[in-house]
This record gives structure tokens, C-alpha cells and sequence, in this order.
């Protein structure tokens, strides 16, 4: 699995023109299924997010998780993480899962987020979407299990 995960005072996302979902303080994770993924790292990505400290103390260090702010997930699906530019003009998407194993892991990442105690709102698995954000600090990180 590959993540970009981004710290944000708000972010949304709309389908067809009308908010499907948005999002205070907390994080927008875009989250890509490799086809050699299995369960468990799902789990293990869930986990990461919940806990990963990117959130400042009052010393402005990085100190705090999402879940110690008690702030809120927003988890979009975005195969396109796994392009491959290195050849061509036309990314290459040979590693990204097919669509059955991407949903049912997409989904298994957001029930285990839920079970770690967060509010986790979603786009639709799929849907063509229109992401919104308000990154804060910028605080980008990548991850991949």
C-alpha cells in the first residue's frame, strides 16, 4: 500500500458538483492498493496513520497523532499513486491492484482506522472526485508498507 497522507485544517470531496464528504482538523490520506498487498497491511497501514506524531506540541514540535488531537480522516482511493512515468508518456499502472482486491483492501483500511477509535469519512471507491484541502504547515508524508 502507498499513502500520501497530509495535514489539514479542512478538506472535502464533492462528486458531480455537490460535497460528498469533508473533514476539520485531521488528516486526507490518498491510499493506493498494490496488487502483491495482502490484509495485514492494511491493518498495518491504519495503524501507522493513527499514530504517526505530525501534529505540533506548543513548542511546535512534532509531537501529537491524529488520534491525540482527536482529529477526523478523510481516506481517498487513488490507484494512480502506483503510475510509473519512467518509460513514455502514458503512466504505467501495472502495479496497482485490480479493482475487486483495491476496494476490499480500501475498505479493510478504513474499518481498521474506525477500530482505532476515528472518525473516518470516505470518497467513493472509484468515482471520478474533485479533492479539496487546506494543507496545514505544508506536512506531507509518503508511506508504503
Amino acid at each position: 500500500m502507498r499513502c500520501v497522507i497530509q495535514r489539514v485544517k479542512s478538506a472535502e470531496v464533492q462528486i458531480n458538483g455537490s460535497v460528498h464528504s469533508s473533514i476539520g482538523k485531521g488528516l486526507l490520506v490518498l491510499l493506493a492498493v498494490e496488487k502483491d498487498d495482502l490484509p495485514e497491511d492494511s491493518l498495518k497501514t491504519a495503524q501507522k496513520i493513527s499514530q504517526m506524531r505530525i501534529f505540533s506540541n506548543s513548542e511546535g514540535k512534532f509531537d501529537h497523532s491524529v488520534k491525540d488531537i482527536k482529529g477526523e480522516i478523510l481516506l481517498v482511493s487513488q490507484f494512480t499513486l502506483y503510475g510509473d512515468a519512467s518509460k513514455g508518456r502514458r503512466p504505467d499502472f501495472a502495479r496497482a491492484a485490480g479493482h475487486q482486491k483495491a476496494q476490499e483492501l480500501y475498505e479493510k483500511t478504513r474499518e481498521s482506522l474506525e477500530k482505532e477509535g476515528l472518525a473516518v469519512k470516505t470518497g467513493v471507491f472509484a468515482a471520478e472526485m474533485l479533492v479539496k484541502l487546506e494543507n496545514d504547515g505544508p506536512v506531507t508524508i509518503i508511506y508504503e508498507t
